[in-house]
């Protein structure tokens, strides 16, 4: 059995029940960090913000264009902005709140950017887990079907928004990790 953690262990203690041990305990990789699906967001974002930013630029140095002009185009540059620097700060924000734990009887992930979210799932009715594992043996363990396009929004995070099946995202040793899943799971059935 691995060692817990001892700060996400004490975040996740006030979510177990009588007789639930808590098995594993971890939190994602931190910090500022590129996806895969960066390869397309990147330029993606940098040609939507470069044009919406050069259309108010050429709005506003106009000065005669309607006002109208000047405020249509603000909404796009702030997602133009977003797009480009907001996404990987709220990504990283959102991983520094998220907290996952393995006990005995489920899987629990705590989580939010604004409030403090709880997903938990009941390891005997768990249909699908997978392990998506890297050589340096940091990886994601995926709990439920999973979305054959769930690359296109990966490197997009939308503040409260999900992100496709629960997960447990960018931790170390992540096949160990699956091996307590694995094994709790078979305890518990």
């Amino acid at each position: 059995m691995t060692t817990v953690n001892a700060e996400p262990d004490n975040l996740l203690a006030s979510h177990l029940t009588a007789g639930e041990r808590l098995l594993w305990s971890g939190r994602p990789r931190q910090g500022v960090l590129l996806r895969p699906s960066d390869a397309f967001f990147i330029p993606f974002s940098l040609l939507w913000g470069g044009f919406v930013i050069f259309w108010e630029y050429s709005v506003l140095s106009m000065g005669k264009a309607p006002l109208f002009f000047a405020l249509w185009g603000i909404p796009f540059v702030v997602i133009g902005l977003y797009f480009i620097a907001g996404r990987f700060l709220v990504d990283a924000r959102q991983r520094v709140n998220a907290v996952y734990g393995v006990t005995n009887q489920r899987i629990l992930i705590v989580s939010g950017l604004f409030t403090r979210k709880v997903k938990s799932l009941n390891l005997r009715t768990l249909s699908d887990i997978s392990l998506d594992e890297r050589r340096n043996g940091m990886g994601t363990v995926s709990f439920g079907p999973t979305n054959p396009f769930g690359w296109w929004g990966g490197g997009m995070a939308w503040p409260g928004m999900p992100t496709g099946s629960p997960a447990f995202e960018l931790i170390p040793n992540a096949r160990s990790v699956y091996e307590i899943v694995r094994k709790a799971q078979a305890g518990a059935s």
